[in-house]
C-alpha cells in the first residue's frame, strides 16, 4: 500500500533536500498530514507525535483488554450458563443441592428431601482467539433424597461443543458469541444419567460492560434427539457483576428454563432444571427459575475462585430447592 504519491522519486532526493520535496507530496490520509506538518514545522517534534499516537493506542488496547480480564465468568447454571469470552481454563466445581420437600408425580405429591452432590471438571480450550473447544457436563453424582427415591451414585453425561465470537468489540465492551454443545447419554441412569439419544444445545452468549459493570446473558434451546425419553427446553440466563477489587467481584443471576412439550419417560409434573432431563409426562409449558448470588476472586493471573447461593423462584420446587456452587478457574 503506497503511503504517498508524487511525480518524482523521492527516495533519489538528496539527503538535504528531503523537507523541500515534501511540497511535492500529497499524503493519502489526515493522520499522515499531521505527521508531515509536525515535520515541516519543527522536525524534533515527529518523535514527540509518535509517542502520543503510540502511546493512546496501547492505553486503548489495555483498556479493553482490562475489560474483558475484569468480566468474571459465571458460576451459577455451570452447564448451560456459557460466557462469551474465548479462553482456556480447567474448572474443577463442586455442587451442593437441596431437593423440593416433595415431587409432583402422577397428580399427587410424594415426599422426598435430601440433597445431591456433583463433582465435576469443565474444560475450555482457545484454539483461536475467536474460536473455542467446549466441555461443560461431565462428573460425579451423589444423589441422596429423604424419601420415595432411592438412593444412588454415578457418572453423569459428558458434553462437548465448540463457540464462536462474531462480535468481539473490546474497545466498546461487547462481545456477541453462538455456541453449539452434544451432549451424550454416556451416564449411569440410577442418577438420571444416560437417557435419551443424546441433546442438543444450541445457545447465544453476550456481555456489554461500562467500566467496572458487565452485564452478560445467554439464551438457548436443549433439543434432545428422542423427545419422547427427554424434554426440549428453552433456557436464559442473565449476570449482573461488579469489579470492586480483584479479590472480591459480587454479582447476581438470574436461571430458567421452560419446558416445550411431553415426555413418555417419567409421570412427573416438573422436569430436572439443569443437571437432568427427566423426560416428564406432565411438565410441557411449565418454567422453573431460580434467582441467585455470589462473588469471584482473582487469586492470581490465572487463577480464580467462584461462590454463588441459589435459590428456586418457582413452584413446584421439584429437585431444586435451593443450591450452594463452588468453583475453582485454572487459565491457560
Amino acid at each position: 500500500m503506497r503511503v504517498f504519491e508524487s511525480t518524482e522519486d523521492v527516495g533519489g532526493s538528496p539527503p538535504a533536500r528531503g523537507f523541500q520535496k515534501l511540497s511535492q507530496l500529497r499524503p493519502c490520509g489526515p493522520g499522515v498530514r499531521l505527521i508531515l506538518k509536525t515535520m515541516k514545522t519543527n522536525p524534533q517534534n515527529l518523535i514527540a507525535t509518535l509517542a502520543l499516537f503510540t502511546g493512546l493506542a496501547v492505553t486503548t488496547s489495555a483498556r479493553a483488554e482490562d475489560w474483558a480480564a475484569k468480566a468474571p465468568a459465571p458460576v451459577t447454571n455451570p452447564v448451560f450458563f456459557e460466557e462469551p469470552f474465548i479462553r482456556s481454563e480447567i474448572r474443577p466445581l463442586f455442587i451442593y443441592q437441596s431437593l423440593g420437600k416433595t415431587l409432583p408425580v402422577g397428580g399427587a405429591y410424594v415426599p422426598v428431601g435430601g440433597s445431591v452432590q456433583v463433582y465435576a471438571v469443565e474444560v475450555r480450550w482457545a484454539v483461536t482467539d475467536r474460536l473455542a473447544i467446549i466441555a461443560t457436563k461431565d462428573g460425579y453424582v451423589d444423589f441422596k433424597p429423604d424419601a420415595t427415591l432411592t438412593k444412588a451414585s454415578g457418572w453423569a453425561d459428558i458434553s462437548l461443543g465448540l463457540k464462536y465470537a462474531v462480535i468481539d468489540d473490546r474497545e466498546n465492551q461487547f462481545i456477541l458469541t453462538p455456541g453449539v454443545e452434544l451432549e451424550l447419554p454416556t451416564g449411569n441412569q440410577d442418577v438420571f444419567q444416560g437417557n435419551g439419544s443424546g441433546e442438543w444445545d444450541v445457545f447465544v452468549s453476550g456481555a456489554k460492560g461500562w467500566g467496572n459493570l458487565t452485564l452478560m446473558g445467554n439464551v438457548g434451546a436443549r433439543l434432545p434427539m428422542n423427545m419422547a425419553q427427554e424434554t426440549a427446553q428453552l433456557h436464559y440466563s442473565a449476570q449482573l457483576a461488579h469489579h470492586t477489587h480483584k479479590y472480591f467481584v459480587p454479582f447476581i443471576a438470574a436461571n430458567a428454563f421452560t419446558v416445550l412439550n411431553s415426555g413418555r419417560q417419567i409421570a412427573l409434573g416438573v422436569e430436572g432444571f439443569d443437571l437432568i432431563n427427566f423426560g416428564a409426562t406432565g411438565a410441557a409449558g411449565s418454567t422453573q427459575a431460580a434467582l441467585g448470588g455470589g462473588f469471584r476472586s482473582k487469586l492470581h493471573d490465572k487463577i480464580e475462585l467462584g461462590f454463588a447461593y441459589e435459590r428456586s423462584l418457582t413452584n413446584p420446587r421439584g429437585v431444586f430447592d435451593d443450591r450452594f456452587t463452588v468453583d475453582f478457574v485454572i487459565r491457560f
